[in-house]
C-alpha cells in the first residue's frame, strides 16, 4: 500500500478551494474536507489559513519561475527572450484559476489577502525581470538604466497592451503588441553601436 503524503494532500485540497472559492470564503474546515483528512492533521503542517495560503502562493512563483526559465534562449536577443517569457506568464496568470479568483475576490470585495498574493506574484514576476534586465545591461544588449524601474515600466507596459487597452478599443493582435512594445521600449533601450 502505498505511504499518503498528507502535506501534499493539505496543499492541493487548499489550492483547489482557494481557487473555488477564494482567500476569504476557504475554511479550514473545507480543506480538510477536500484533503479527506481531520482538520488537525491541517494543523500539523500548517498554524493557520495565512500560512496555508503562503504555501499555495510560494508553489505558484516556483511554477512561473519555471516557466520563464524555460523561455530565455540566450543565444536570443534581449527583447525576443522578454516577449517570449511576458507571453509565458501572462498566459500562465490568465489560465490559473487560482490568480482569476483572487483578482476577482480584489475587485469585487477588496479582500486585503488577495491583493497582497497577487502583489506578491507581481513582484515575482518585476524581480525576474529585473535580473534579466541586469544581464541584457552587462552584455551591453540595453543602456545603463535602474534595472527595477525599467522592469516595472516593462510588466505594466505589457499587461496595458495585453490586457487594459481591451476595456478602450479592439484587442491589438499579437503583432501590434510586439510592435508597440518594441517602438515605446526597444528603441529607447536598445544600445546604440
Amino acid at each position: 500500500m502505498a505511504v499518503v503524503d498528507r502535506r501534499q494532500q493539505v496543499i492541493k485540497a487548499a489550492a483547489k478551494s482557494f481557487s473555488l472559492f477564494g482567500y476569504k470564503a476557504t475554511t479550514m474546515d473545507q480543506v480538510a474536507k477536500i484533503a479527506n483528512v481531520g482538520k488537525g492533521t491541517i494543523y500539523t503542517f500548517f498554524s493557520n489559513k495565512e500560512q496555508l495560503f503562503d504555501e499555495i502562493l510560494h508553489s505558484v512563483i516556483l511554477e512561473m519561475k519555471n516557466i520563464a526559465d524555460r523561455e530565455i534562449r540566450r543565444d536570443k536577443p534581449f527583447f525576443d527572450n522578454l516577449q517570449r517569457v511576458l507571453d509565458a506568464l501572462l498566459d500562465f496568470r490568465s489560465e490559473h484559476e487560482l490568480i482569476i479568483k483572487l483578482s476577482q475576490e480584489k475587485r469585487e470585495f477588496g479582500t486585503l489577502q488577495a491583493q497582497e498574493g497577487l502583489d506578491k506574484i507581481e513582484g515575482a514576476i518585476i524581480a525576474y525581470l529585473e535580473r534579466e534586465v541586469e544581464y541584457a545591461i552587462s552584455k551591453n544588449e540595453i543602456k545603463p538604466c535602474d534595472p527595477k524601474v525599467i522592469s516595472v515600466v516593462m510588466l505594466k507596459l505589457y499587461v496595458t497592451l495585453t490586457a487594459e487597452l481591451n476595456k478602450l478599443q479592439a484587442p491589438l493582435s499579437k503583432e501590434e503588441i510586439k510592435s508597440y512594445f518594441r517602438l515605446i521600449l526597444a528603441e529607447g533601450l536598445a544600445q546604440t553601436t
